[in-house]
């Protein structure tokens, strides 16, 4: 499944936590001439390292795939970030 929505947290400077909420669909949309020329970028790289685009492209799919659930947190002395795919 496809995520849908990434949650980001993070800590402002007065200790409270601030949550966004980003629809990745939208996104994506809005993204998507940006998102044609990586994907020809990336055809390009993996022909001129002679790595298989179709697998390189399964291997994008997989990591699609598993990102649900993934939650990343990272704190650093008064910074903290927690980032949540759902």
């Amino acid at each position: 499944m496809i995520p849908q929505l990434v949650t980001a947290h993070y800590r402002r400077r007065d200790g409270r936590w601030r949550r966004l909420y980003i629809p990745v669909v939208p996104v994506v949309l809005a993204l998507s001439p940006l998102l044609l020329l990586a994907v020809l970028g990336g055809l390009v790289a993996c022909l001129a390292t002679r790595i298989s685009p179709g697998g390189a492209l399964r291997g994008a799919g997989q990591l699609l795939w598993a990102l649900p659930g993934t939650r990343i947190e990272i704190e650093q002395g008064p910074t903290a970030v927690l980032v949540s795919v759902r």
